[in-house]
């Protein structure tokens, strides 16, 4: 495995996206994304930095050898990379498509559910319609290993639940909770903000008519240990 390739295995293993990475760091979030592409090296004092933010040795960094290749995974043993790999999956086919709905796990609750060969298990729960307030969980082999919950309400007139579905169809992989920070189709705004990483982290999204704020919706989580 090339360096390039291990620093960005490390980074999304960790949930870090590109710019919170640089923020820890101190550094330029285009330096990372050159690291990234090969095009730079990391100075010691990088190395340094991301040993100590990783919890791995420098020589794990750096070395090409397999020895240093292998279980490059929180202390859980979880691939940080897979679960947001099938979290991505099990977001655009369920909720946002309209897809693999299945029976309520609680009383007038609306629930779906995706499920991969690997052994990983997505349901995402939530009650309600204009005020509404919900689970996203993920199981590994009936183990929790992650979960977001979150609460919502329409404040508007002219609210589209099609362009909120639209808007988490585009769930991006650096953001893999709702939406990405931005989404606009003809009238409607979308905007998605998130504090902290994949493993803990809180956001906030939004959807303006015109200028009107229009759709509210707070959420937080983590990795499950």
């Amino acid at each position: 495995m090339e360096l390039k390739d291990k620093l960005q295995l490390l980074r999304k293993q960790n949930g870090y996206s590109q710019e919170q990475l640089a923020d820890k760091l101190g550094i330029a979030r285009q330096t990372i994304s050159k690291w990234e592409n090969g095009q730079a090296i990391p100075e010691l004092n990088g190395l340094i930095l991301l040993s100590e933010l990783y919890g791995v040795t420098i020589d794990r960094i750096v070395k090409d050898d397999d020895e240093c290749n292998v279980s490059l995974r929180v202390s859980t043993n979880v691939d940080i990379n897979e679960i947001i790999h099938f979290l991505l999956l099990a977001k655009k086919n369920t909720y946002a498509a309209k897809d693999n709905k299945v029976a309520s796990c609680r009383m007038n609750s609306y629930d779906f559910c995706y499920k991969d060969k690997k052994g990983y298990t997505y349901l995402d729960t939530y009650l309600g319609g204009e005020c509404f307030a919900g689970e996203e969980a993920v199981w590994l082999h009936d183990n929790p290993v992650w979960s977001m919950n979150y609460v919502g309400r329409v404040i508007g007139e002219n609210f589209s639940g099609d362009f909120l579905k639209e808007a988490l169809m585009a769930v991006p992989e650096e953001l893999p909770f709702r939406g990405p920070e931005i989404y606009t189709k003809g009238d409607y705004h979308y905007h998605c903000k998130v504090d902290g990483e994949f493993i803990w982290f809180q956001g906030y999204e939004e959807i303006f008519y015109m200028d009107e704020k229009i759709y509210e919706c707070y959420f937080h989580g983590g990795i499950i240990r």
